[in-house]
């Protein structure tokens, strides 16, 4: 116990989070501690009225309240809005020992440890009026996350299945039966177990995130078998091919609207110290390999995962965009002008990162420039956390929408980017 405040303060970050972002990040040296860094906002929630600060010209408003960790976003062609409230299955396996022991305590106090409500609740706008009525669309499911409609179903990634349900626009309750498309990586550890799911700009592959088993590869490369990869999956028969690898926890997916390319936004490994890694958003190459575990950011090699793989080193591809160390970028969203990223927010850097929703310019269908602040405030001047914004999307009208997981409330903000 002594071990853990000095943990917190062990390490402490050289760089700026500006530092750390951009297509040519700072790539300082590596740092090891006994114990991670440990460094969390603990959750407190919303006060009454209250709510992220937003730029000039904007309006927030809060559309959904109450909710039970609302984690990610899917606006359907009628502009209703479906909402995953959902956590973390049991895995009894993930990291065991005093770490694990340590990490789950953490986590507990960041909001992040409750039990999943396992259902997707659709919003509905009052026509004329900024209200949105509340359905319970489905339940009963398992840690779901993704969400995609593609002709008459809709498609919800759990934590260890793709599952196709009968839809029709309109629908505020499903009753019927999912079947089963896939199966996908789970297990007693499933340690990122938030699938996603989107569809190709054709309509003819579903990709489906398998975030990693691990940090760095410390469970075995047999536990990573089909993980830290996008799948490429035919939504008539389920069959299924790895269209990436290598990508740590890429949740975030998203396609570029002027080019259909397939982008995702990637958490990066941890206990390298507080400049390092930095998450990233890329466009994602068929067949590409991007390092995880055995480098990050292109060639960088991460000594811990046993054996090395220079053979796989040699092939890895540097990413297009970095996020900044450890913003744990999770949400990602194309706009007319470029990509709303939410990033939830770090426990492995001192001082925090994240904890705000941003936007990358595009031009061409590439970054083009610094990322810009949208969603700011969501920790106190104590370092308490009011919310956390993860799951991102825009809706009919143009408006981006945030999930915030421990505030239990989805934010509307109109215009998506302030003027100023």
């Amino acid at each position: 116990m002594v071990a853990l405040p000095l943990s917190a303060c062990a390490d402490h970050a050289n760089l700026s989070v500006a530092a750390g972002s951009g297509p040519s990040p700072q790539l300082p040296p590596q740092k090891t501690t006994l114990l991670p860094t440990l460094k969390i906002a603990p959750a407190r929630g919303w006060a009454s009225g209250a709510a992220p600060i937003a730029g000039k010209g904007v309006s927030i408003t809060a559309i959904a309240q109450g909710l039970e960790h609302p984690r990610w976003l899917y606006v359907l062609p009628n502009d209703d809005i479906l909402v995953a409230e959902t956590n973390a299955p049991p895995k009894p396996e993930d990291s065991k020992g005093l770490k694990g022991w340590v990490t789950k305590l953490v986590m507990k106090r960041a909001g992040a440890v409750t039990p999943s409500a396992n259902r997707i609740s659709l919003l509905r706008r009052h026509p004329g009026r900024e209200t949105y009525d509340r359905f319970i669309l489905m339940d009963g499911l398992n840690s779901p996350f993704g969400m995609a409609l593609l002709g008459d179903g809709l498609y919800v990634a759990d934590s260890d299945a793709l599952l196709r349900f009968p839809f029709r626009l309109g629908q505020t309750r499903v009753n019927d039966a999912g079947v089963k498309v896939t199966g996908l990586p789970a297990g007693p550890i499933n340690h990122h177990w938030t699938k996603n799911v989107v569809s190709s700009a054709d309509g003819r592959t579903l990709f489906v995130a398998v975030g990693s088993n691990s940090n760095a590869g410390e469970n075995g490369m047999a536990a990573e078998s089909g993980r830290a990869a996008i799948w490429a999956v035919d939504p008539r028969n389920g069959s299924h091919t790895i269209f990436a690898s290598g990508l740590r926890n890429p949740v975030g997916m998203g396609i570029e609207p002027r080019t259909g390319a397939l982008w995702a936004a990637v958490n990066e490994r941890d206990e390298l110290g507080s400049d390092l890694v930095p998450d990233y958003m890329t466009r994602v190459r068929r067949g590409a390999f991007y390092g995880w575990p055995y480098s990050y950011y292109g060639q960088h090699v991460d000594p811990r995962p046993q054996p090395p793989r220079p053979d796989l080193v040699a092939k890895a591809i540097p990413p297009d965009y970095a996020l900044g160390p450890h913003t744990a970028s999770l949400g990602l969203a194309f706009g007319e002008h470029g990509a709303f990223i939410g990033q939830h927010g770090s426990w492995n850097r001192n001082p925090p990162s994240g904890y705000k929703v941003i936007f990358v310019p595009f031009h061409k269908g590439r970054p083009s420039g610094r990322s810009r602040d949208v969603l700011t405030g969501f920790r106190d001047e104590h370092g308490n956390a009011y919310g956390r914004p993860v799951g991102v999307a825009i809706d009919g009208k143009g408006a981006l929408l945030v999930a915030d997981d421990v505030g239990n409330t989805v934010w509307r903000v109109s215009p998506a980017l302030p003027t100023d």
